[in-house]
């Protein structure tokens, strides 16, 4: 094996978009040993943005991504199933399964350069000030104040464009929803995206933009990363650490250059540190690789369980046509039920529709008239990861009847408020269930017991599986991230929240890695 980069110059700021920093893994012929002052495994929100941070510094940085490598002109081409098959995690086919009353929950995790920043809606909120004092006075994590935090913030917000949506991008889908909500008293606010103004509202924000207003990492950093020395290998995945002395000190894998993406070559690379941002799912993989047996490992799995109403108006309400998402409501918020705008593609929204056959080809032609919104529970750690057969890992997950009991309760806030504005039926996303025509049929719905097992669910905001802790004994990482059980091995993605945070991840996922970025630069710089 040879070095990767040897005999290669650097790639000048002026020709960031020639690619000549990002290496496409699988053409490469042959495997490499390299060295670095940082590498980064994982390419997503935490991990491209602790990568530019310290690329910024003047640290020689490299960045391994397991997926591979697409421009953002590339995605804004791609059909939402060639995004599916191409950019999220086996397909869009990842679940975690449920045990017990719990149903099975459909998950959307990034599988590129980018990772799900590439995948997000663009909802960008802070931590809820309650959750940082939770784990200032209950975990004593003081290091994770929102005050200390502030900073990084703020950082995050303004790099990657955080903007509030205007009321003249909500679409009709959307309008009908919030009509319905002021009937009942409840109040919808703005959301904040990271679209700055350059949104056109063409509601496809999960597959990629079409335009590239949304701001991503590949869009908000990786250019940065190119221009300060910073490199990238995509198709390369990372199976074991290397140790010297006690202390982590690199990492291999193989090369997925292989017929239909199967591993082909070795790799190695050594730096004076490293830093895991697999995400939630797959950071565990990496840490039991290491050798860490901590019992908070691939445990206390949070997944925000989301679920979405669909409604059906007289008027044409053409849905996709405005931000995806736009607007939210909390008044619930005191039992951990949030409200978030949404649409869904229509080729995805017809395939769930009830019935087949007559039924079903109605209910398509009259696609234009349905409205969507969405639902998500401030969950309890009901979830474990454990080794799968093969790459990758099984996900249990138990969902606590309270959080049950949010979720079904929040389906028929959403379900009044779709009727308060004129729905003609309601769709619930419960298999078997015949749609609501009244406002009484959703008092019914709300008196009788639900089978969670019948319910359609997702979750985008998976965390928790490698908690922050200020003990070994009660996480798997200190408040710098570091790996108690592996010296020198650091972990800076939404694995480390210590608690599930009851509102979409990426600006606190971004913010954390921030912070951390912050620290390690002050000890290697």
């Amino acid at each position: 094996m040879r070095s990767l980069f040897g005999g290669l110059a650097r790639a000048p700021a002026a020709r960031i978009d020639s690619d000549a920093s990002i290496v496409h893994g699988r053409e490469l012929s042959r495997g490499f040993r390299h060295r670095a002052d940082v590498v980064v495994v994982g390419s997503g929100a935490s991990g491209m943005t602790l990568a530019a941070i310290l690329a910024e510094a003047g640290l020689e940085v490299l960045v391994l991504e397991e997926g591979p490598y697409y421009r953002h002109q590339d995605i804004a081409q791609f059909t939402p199933t060639q995004s599916l098959r191409r950019l999220f995690r086996e397909a869009g086919m990842l679940t975690a399964i449920g045990v017990g009353q719990t149903p099975l929950i459909s998950l959307t995790v990034g599988r590129a350069v980018g990772g799900s920043s590439l995948l997000t809606g663009g909802v960008c909120y802070r931590i809820p000030s309650r959750v940082h004092h939770e784990w200032v006075r209950e975990h004593g994590l003081t290091e994770l104040s929102e005050a200390r935090l502030e900073a990084a913030y703020v950082e995050v917000e303004r790099r990657i464009a955080v903007t509030e949506v205007p009321v003249d991008m909500r679409s009709l889908s959307t309008a009908k929803f919030v009509e319905g909500a002021e009937k009942l008293g409840i109040s919808m606010k703005p959301l904040r995206r990271n679209t700055g103004h350059e949104c056109e509202g063409n509601g496809r924000c999960n597959f990629g933009c079409p335009i590239g207003a949304k701001r991503s990492v590949d869009i908000a950093y990786l250019p940065s990363l190119l221009a300060h020395r910073g490199r990238v290998v995509s198709d390369a995945m990372v199976d074991g650490v290397i140790e010297r002395g006690g202390r982590v000190i690199g990492v291999r894998g193989q090369l997925l250059g292989g017929a239909f993406g199967a591993p082909s070559h070795r790799f190695e690379v050594e730096a004076s540190a490293v830093i895991v941002a697999c995400g939630t799912v797959h950071t565990p993989g990496v840490l039991r690789a290491a050798g860490i047996r901590s019992y908070g490992l691939g445990r206390f799995l949070t997944l925000h369980p989301c679920a979405r109403v669909v409604g059906r108006f007289d008027d044409a309400l053409h849905g996709w046509d405005g931000a995806l998402q736009s607007c939210f409501a909390d008044s619930l918020d005191d039992d951990g039920t949030l409200f978030n705008s949404v649409y869904t593609p229509v080729n995805m929204l017809a395939a769930s529709f009830p019935g087949v056959g007559p039924e079903l080809h109605a209910r398509v032609r009259e696609l234009t008239h349905y409205g969507v919104f969405g639902t998500m529970v401030h969950d309890e750690a009901g979830g474990r990861l454990v080794p799968g057969i093969g790459r990758e890992p099984t996900l249990l997950y138990e969902m606590a009847p309270r959080d049950l009991a949010r979720l079904k309760k929040g389906m028929g806030v959403l379900a009044e408020m779709a009727f308060a504005a004129g729905a003609r039926e309601v769709l619930l996303p419960i298999f078997g269930m015949t749609p609501l025509r009244t406002m009484d049929d959703t008092r019914r719905f709300a008196a009788e017991p639900l089978d969670a097992r019948r319910l359609e669910c997702l979750s985008f905001h998976p965390l928790g599986s490698a908690r922050m802790a200020n003990d070994r004994r009660r996480g798997v990482v200190d408040d710098s991230g570091e790996c108690f059980e592996a010296p020198g091995l650091f972990v800076v993605d939404g694995s480390v929240l210590p608690t599930s945070i009851g509102v979409n991840s990426q600006v606190p996922i971004m913010a954390m890695a921030t912070r951390l970025a912050w620290r390690l630069r002050d000890r290697l710089v």
